[in-house]
């Protein structure tokens, strides 16, 4: 933080993304309580009609923030924009890309969501609904007394295999009788109401409950009875303590005064699934009743939340979109900027961002490249120097050479040539660099026994290790220039002493030297040996 002369205070980059970054954060947990007031509010009516205005007021007021804040941003960007400070269009491009992305979704979604809350909860009161919550409330109840009725059968049916049974055949009666019902529990009572034997989880109580005497009267009645229990105490996460309670009445078959009536206590449990589906429809149909008689209030709740929530959503995206258009724009800068250094020739050190990310890891890597590319032009201007230098110094001993070099491709086509070559053939060999040397004019037998030399080399070179090839070769005056033949007859032909070489990008050396002198040395030698030897 810096002061400036006219009083203002300056904040550097750092600080004023930590003032941005807080200014975010206290936002953020504004809207968080709203929303979560809002909520609050949804699931309770009343408390919704009590603090309607509050809520509108402090949506309102986090809603004033944000566009604040989004117009500071825009200025300042508009305002890089105005001064053409680089990057500021790119950083334009992605402000308004994730504003769009979070602005015009949240319009569609609002303006769906309007029209379907506005229009149909209407239609969630009509007779077709409570028709389908009666229909589900007598089908529940039906299934119950079906699975009741199914229950009695069963038990009635089993209830022969104990009428006659001895005390000590009971019990394991009363074991098959349960496993054949699928009940949880079977007892066998007397009249009096105590229990003689039972099966299940009775068989580890002390004392089971026992049927009520409405029950026992009614079986006397009738022969047998049944009722459902335990649904007012079960609720909806599945405890199963609903059940079927079925009694029996068994009479015995023989006759006499000391026998007397039994009575079979069948208990099976409800399936927790069918009990959770009743209890369900129950409570849709209670809360269908209550809220069908507030539905007017129920549709200004639903479309009240619906607005401030989608109001403070999309201005909170907007928001957002700004600050990621910000975040990821910044190491983007970074990066075009450091392109257009690189292409102008600037390989100095780039500035990076040291975050986690991808993007500024980007950065990073895009400056260890540069310091890379830095490096690798200096090596090569470096060996670049060495190579000019190298190839001078070549170029200069070529030229002061006295023999004759001559660098032919593996077609007879001349590459280069020295000054020394062009002394000795007395031909410009400079001027036929890129032609063949048997196109010169009297150089074609000479080019045709270097070709066949050269070939000869390369076929015997693998066998014998052979580095290079030496011969000799005559020029005959005949064969040259004209204009460059000379008057004595005796210094018209030319030998040469050839030398030939392949180097390592396969192009052919050939290397001569002018041996015209010291033949004719040799010749005149042995000419006066042979007079003074015939004198």
């Amino acid at each position: 933080m810096k002061w400036k002369p006219d009083g203002r205070v300056q904040l550097t980059g750092s600080q004023r993304g930590w003032l941005l970054v807080i200014g975010a954060a206290v936002v953020l947990a504004l809207s968080l309580v709203l929303l979560f007031l809002l909520t609050q509010a949804t699931d309770n009516r009343l408390l919704y009609e009590r603090n309607y205005e509050q809520l509108y007021v402090l949506n309102m007021v986090v809603a004033g923030a944000l566009v604040l804040v989004i117009v500071w941003m825009a200025l300042r960007l508009f305002k890089r924009l105005r001064e053409g400070k680089f990057g500021s269009r790119l950083l334009l491009k992605i402000a308004a890309t994730f504003a769009l992305v979070g602005f015009l979704p949240g319009l569609l979604i609002y303006g769906v969501s309007y029209q379907f809350v506005s229009r149909s909860i209407e239609s969630w009161f009509d007779v077709k609904v409570e028709g389908a919550l009666d229909a589900g409330l007598s089908l529940g109840r039906a299934t119950l007394e079906t699975l009741a009725n199914e229950t009695v059968q069963k038990s009635k049916a089993a209830a022969s295999q104990i009428q006659d049974a001895s005390d000590a055949a009971v019990p394991m009666a009363l074991d098959r009788i349960r496993e054949q019902v699928g009940a949880d529990d079977v007892i066998l009572w007397s009249t009096t109401g105590q229990a003689l034997a039972s099966a299940g989880e009775s068989r580890f109580k002390i004392n089971p409950e026992r049927p009520t005497a409405l029950q026992l009267r009614q079986t006397r009645q009738q022969g047998w009875s049944s009722s459902i229990e335990g649904l007012e105490t079960s609720d909806q996460q599945g405890t199963g303590k609903a059940h079927i309670r079925v009694l029996v009445q068994i009479s015995p078959n023989g006759l006499g005064i000391m026998l007397e009536p039994r009575v079979m206590q069948v208990t099976k449990s409800i399936p927790p699934t069918l009990v959770n589906n009743a209890l369900a429809v129950e409570t849709a149909y209670r809360e269908y009743q209550e809220r069908a008689l507030g539905r007017e209030g129920l549709r200004s709740m639903y479309i009240g939340t619906l607005t401030l929530s989608l109001f403070l959503a999309v201005f909170g995206a907007v928001l957002l979109a700004v600050l990621l258009g910000n975040q990821l724009g910044r190491p983007l800068l970074m990066l075009a900027r450091g392109v257009s250094d690189v292409a102008a020739g600037d390989l100095s050190p780039k500035p990076t961002l040291q975050g986690s990310d991808e993007l500024d890891g980007l950065t990073r890597s895009f400056a260890l490249m540069t310091q890379q590319l830095s490096d690798a032009r200096a090596a090569l201007d470096k060996t670049m120097l060495q190579v000019h230098t190298s190839r001078a110094n070549l170029q200069t001993i070529l030229d002061n050479l006295t023999s004759g070099v001559i660098v032919l491709d593996d077609q007879g086509i001349i590459q280069s040539s020295n000054p020394g070559a062009t002394r000795i053939l007395r031909m410009p060999l400079a001027a036929w660099e890129g032609r063949a040397l048997a196109d010169m004019e009297g150089m074609a037998t000479f080019a045709k026994h270097v070709t066949t030399e050269f070939e000869n080399f390369l076929g015997e070179q693998s066998q014998h290790g052979l580095d290079h090839w030496q011969q000799s070769f005559e020029l005959h005056a005949s064969a040259l220039h004209p204009a460059l033949q000379m008057s004595d007859d005796s210094q018209q032909n030319i030998t040469l002493l050839a030398r030939g070489a392949v180097l390592p990008n396969q192009a052919r050396l050939l290397v001569f030297d002018d041996i015209s002198e010291i033949v004719s040395a040799q010749r005149a030698q042995a000419w006066g040996s042979g007079q003074t030897a015939g004198a």
